[in-house]
């Protein structure tokens, strides 16, 4: 499992386990699972997706932001449109 937390200047938008992320990385969107190797991305406009472990898709627009994973912990400081 991951735990996620999604953060924008004006409160804690996410904040809880997921079994999947999927980001608009600056070089195109990729996806975040259990055991990722350790990254730090910028952000694009556009959609995040991510997963509960019900199965719940969730979706966010950002206009851009950074991802930072390490050990299962996925970051992301966004900027919401």
């Amino acid at each position: 499992m991951l735990e996620l937390k999604i953060v924008s200047p004006e409160r804690i938008e996410f904040e809880g386990e997921v079994e999947s992320v999927v980001v608009p990385g600056t070089l195109g969107q990729f996806e975040i699972l259990v055991n990722h190797a350790p990254i730090i991305s910028s952000l694009e406009k556009g959609t995040v997706t991510y997963t509960t472990p019900t199965g719940e898709k969730n979706l966010l627009e950002i206009a851009g932001g950074f991802v930072e994973v390490q050990k299962n912990v996925v970051s992301l400081c966004v900027e919401i449109n």
